[in-house]
């Protein structure tokens, strides 16, 4: 049985992500930075449905408790699944931005990944099969307004993904990121209306967090390993 980390596992998108791949046949690492009640709660609904699973709570921002946290959780060997979802969002028009609207979400998405996947790496390639997914967004791809900070974190992630993938090709560890548009989370409801979606989105709906997961468990299979090094998108036809 293969074990797989999802942070931001207790979100919309990362919650559906780690049943998905619980039905696949991993343990899954669920985890929160603030709020492990809701991994445990996710934990909870893969064990009700028969598959295996922990909770852990680190802020992926704090390179010295993460390491503690990952060393802890390599003790009982190699993780070889690993799905970078943790992000946050802090919008504000570019000239308005401030500082720590902007070192926020940059600290999140980007030092979160390298404070994560840079301790799990070297483990990984000990067993020569891993899979490097990272959650990134459209706006990573096109831009959005009022999200310069958001944008350049995801954008940042594409480019990071890239060149792991050409450090890892040799060693049967693929690197990719997943860009989604408009899915239908708690964190996006505020930001989208019905009419907007119609209005952004050719097929006229948000997607599902589980269409996310599916694609992600795709990518985290077998039948994936000659998938190396992209940015794939999933937005119902907006780009």
């Amino acid at each position: 049985m293969r074990r797989a980390l999802v942070t931001g596992g207790s979100g919309g998108i990362g919650a559906a992500i780690c049943r998905r791949l619980a039905a696949a046949g991993h343990h899954v690492i669920v985890h929160a930075s603030r709020n492990r009640s809701r991994a445990d709660a996710t934990v909870g609904e893969i064990l009700d449905a028969g598959g295996s699973a922990e909770a852990v709570a680190f802020d992926v921002t704090d390179r010295v408790a993460t390491a503690v946290a990952l060393a802890a959780l390599l003790e009982k060997g190699a993780i070889q699944i690993l799905v970078n979802n943790a992000g946050i969002h802090a919008d504000a028009v570019f000239p308005g931005m401030s500082g720590e609207q902007w070192d926020s979400v940059v600290d999140v998405s980007l030092n979160g990944f390298f404070n994560v996947t840079q301790p799990l790496t070297l483990p990984m390639i000990r067993t020569r099969w891993g899979r490097i997914i990272t959650i990134s967004s459209v706006a990573g791809i096109t831009g959005n307004r009022g999200q310069v900070n958001y944008s350049a974190a995801k954008g940042a992630l594409h480019a990071a993904s890239k060149a792991l993938a050409l450090e890892l090709a040799s060693r049967g560890v693929t690197v990719n990121a997943v860009a989604p548009g408009i899915i239908a989370t708690g964190m996006s409801e505020g930001a989208f209306d019905a009419e907007a979606i119609k209005t952004l989105v050719p097929m006229k709906r948000a997607g599902k967090p589980e269409e996310v997961a599916d694609l992600v468990a795709f990518l985290a299979s077998d039948r994936a390993a000659y998938i190396s090094g992209q940015v794939i998108s999933i937005n119902g036809g907006m780009i």
